[in-house]
């Protein structure tokens, strides 16, 4: 088993399901305590016990990242209760589509709010944490819709994943000096409730993707989990503001 991260501490945000909750797990076999917040307790506890099963070391702590005061008792609370956090890997998103003169406010709010806002608080709470006890990494979740590509009836998921992504990139460039090393991923099509179209089955978004995709097939967790390990590794340590693309071409 590798040790990559025995003694740190890595807090994920959106860590109940999906990406997240795939992140924690491979954290915690390469020797990482991980935290994981979300809205929703019942989702965080099992991906606790899923850890806890394998051997690992892990909480849950229920939190809205779109509110700065959950999460600043988030990473206080990561710190008095592990002693430090080294590395913090802020997954927490919503999508929601529809084509944009008919899309509800409320739902552009919520896109902006947990995607962006929510991406600039843990970021402002956890590099006021990094840069006075050594420094740290920072992963945050973009897509590759925005920067990268847009499609229909998506542009206010895109909108804020583009803004995920210049966020990253600006943010890394003021604190590498403070040892804080920020970059980003940018998924494609996961193997996840939200690649799958409204109606769709698991196999309708196979049988899709053969030929959406260059390399004809969705993602899986673990491929996705892997790149946020690299970018949180000391191998990665000369990459910073970087936005890495895993989405079997589609963007390319």
């Amino acid at each position: 088993m590798s040790v990559r991260f025995t003694g740190k501490v890595a807090l994920i945000t959106g860590g109940g399901s999906g990406i997240g909750r795939a992140t924690a797990l491979a954290f915690a076999r390469e020797g990482a305590t991980v935290v994981v917040a979300g809205r929703q307790a019942e989702p965080l506890d099992e991906t606790v016990t899923l850890i806890e099963a394998e051997g690992g070391r892990a909480s849950a702590m229920p939190a809205d990242v779109s509110s700065s005061e959950d999460v600043a008792r988030l990473v206080t609370t990561t710190v008095e209760r592990h002693g430090g956090l080294h590395i913090a890997f802020n997954n927490a998103g919503v999508l929601e589509a529809g084509p944009l003169a008919d899309l509800d406010e409320s739902a552009w709010d919520r896109q902006l709010s947990i995607n962006v806002t929510g991406v600039f608080l843990c970021m402002r709470h956890e590099i006021a944490h990094m840069r006075a006890n050594g420094g740290g990494v920072i992963v945050n979740t973009a897509s590759n819709l925005g920067a990268h590509m847009r499609l229909p009836f998506l542009g206010a998921y895109a909108a804020s994943k583009a803004a995920v992504s210049t966020l990253t990139r600006a943010a890394a460039m003021e604190y590498i000096g403070e040892g804080i090393r920020i970059n980003a991923i940018s998924p494609g099509p996961i193997e996840t409730s939200m690649s799958l179209r409204p109606g769709e089955t698991e196999a309708d978004r196979a049988e899709r993707l053969k030929s959406a995709l260059p390399i004809g097939r969705a993602g899986t967790l673990d491929e996705a989990a892997a790149a946020v390990l690299w970018l949180a590794s000391p191998e990665a340590g000369f990459t910073v503001g970087h936005d890495l693309v895993v989405d079997g071409g589609a963007s390319a």
